[in-house]
């Protein structure tokens, strides 16, 4: 891991996409860098789901982003989803790592097998097989079997796997604050702090608990 370097985040074309935007907003809040590629399926999900138009111009793709979160801190590059010439292509550019959140099974097959179709895919195998850290976010559910084997094939390779899954210990009264829990859970596996996150500190107790009554976090 290279301290100071960007961070590179990729969205495929999954529905979890205010994930990927949030995530984009703490750390460009925070100060970060980050090196961000949209598939084209993410760019048909954007639109399907959330009727919202992301260019696939990058400069045009920055300047979205930039408005659509309202910050100006931090450092953003976008790249076009096709770009196979990117920075983030090649082994010798230094990240910290790479998160694809959210991962459609369809890109974690082709990671899987070393298909690179696009820059997402392409900027994961180099991520791979420079033995840098690399969090897989899948997005679907029920897996099957060969949804299972693609996973274990990357954890075996080196990813992390982190399924959006949410908890409930830190008592979240607001979709923002599930979405707050998850985005920040998977940046802690590249060392980031994002932001405030009530953390596991042991079972909630009640001065009123016997034994017809479960604690809390039960």
């Amino acid at each position: 891991m290279a301290p100071g370097a960007p961070v590179v985040l990729a969205i495929s074309g999954a529905s979890a996409q205010p994930l990927a935007q949030r995530a984009l907003q703490l750390l460009l809040e925070a100060g970060e860098a980050v090196e961000l590629v949209t598939s084209r399926g993410a760019i048909g999900v954007w639109q399907a789901e959330m009727g919202l138009s992301v260019p696939s111009d990058p400069r045009a793709q920055e300047r979205f982003w930039r408005e659509r979160i309202g910050c100006s801190d931090g450092q953003l590059r976008c790249h076009r989803w096709n770009d196979q010439a990117a920075a983030i292509a090649s082994g010798s550019y230094r990240t910290r790592g790479m998160v694809i959140l959210p991962a459609s099974m369809g890109t974690v097959g082709r990671i899987a097998t070393g298909v690179a179709l696009d820059l997402v895919e392409r900027a994961a195998d180099v991520h791979l097989k420079e033995a840098r850290p690399l969090v897989i976010c899948p997005r679907e559910t029920p897996w099957n079997l060969v949804h299972l084997r693609n996973l274990t094939t990357l954890a075996e390779a080196g990813a992390r796997i982190a399924p959006p899954v949410p908890a409930w210990y830190h008592q979240p009264r607001t979709i923002e604050d599930m979405v707050d829990f998850l985005v920040i859970r998977v940046f802690d596996m590249l060392g980031y702090d994002l932001a405030p996150l009530r953390r596991w500190q042991g079972p909630i107790r009640h001065a009123d608990s016997g034994p017809g009554r479960r604690d809390a976090a039960s």
